[in-house]
């Protein structure tokens, strides 16, 4: 079993998790479709314990979240370090417009590539995940792995 990440260093756990997902040049987030894996690109963005990506509106990806809300992401950072995140979640669908509207400035690649109507644009989804499980590795998780629960 993975070594837990005690309470006491929970803080500088997630810190350690967000330096190193913003290295990271890979990450794709597996949801569930009719009981298949479907894994796809996505740009993720820590805010303390939560991670945040956007998704076009009805798109496969925010359909399949919206049906099994169940995900896994997994960041991966080029050699020399070779170190490897992966968390595990349930993906909520924000649809409060205030929120929208500030986690729009929390993303930290320019959204507007992508919604150029801004965070009122229909076509933008954000999508925000509470992990039950995060795990931060070197060597595809064969050396110095920690692992924080929720539970």
């Amino acid at each position: 079993m993975s070594p837990k990440v005690p309470q006491s260093e929970r803080k500088e756990f997630f810190e350690a998790v967000e330096a190193a997902s913003k290295t990271a040049i890979w990450c794709a987030v597996a949801t569930v479709a009719d009981n298949e894996a479907r894994v796809r690109m996505v740009h993720p963005t820590w805010e303390g314990e939560t991670l945040w990506f956007a998704t076009g509106t009805g798109s496969p990806k925010h359909q399949q979240m919206e049906a099994n809300p169940n995900i896994d992401v997994q960041f991966q950072v080029a050699p020399p370090d070779f170190v490897h995140i992966l968390v595990r979640g349930q993906a909520q669908i924000i649809t409060d417009e205030a929120e929208k509207k500030r986690v729009w400035d929390v993303i930290d690649y320019d959204l507007s590539q992508f919604w150029s109507g801004g965070p009122t644009d229909p076509s933008y989804t954000l999508v925000k995940v509470d992990p039950s499980r995060v795990e931060l590795s070197k060597m595809f998780g064969s050396m110095d792995k920690r692992v924080w629960r929720s539970d």
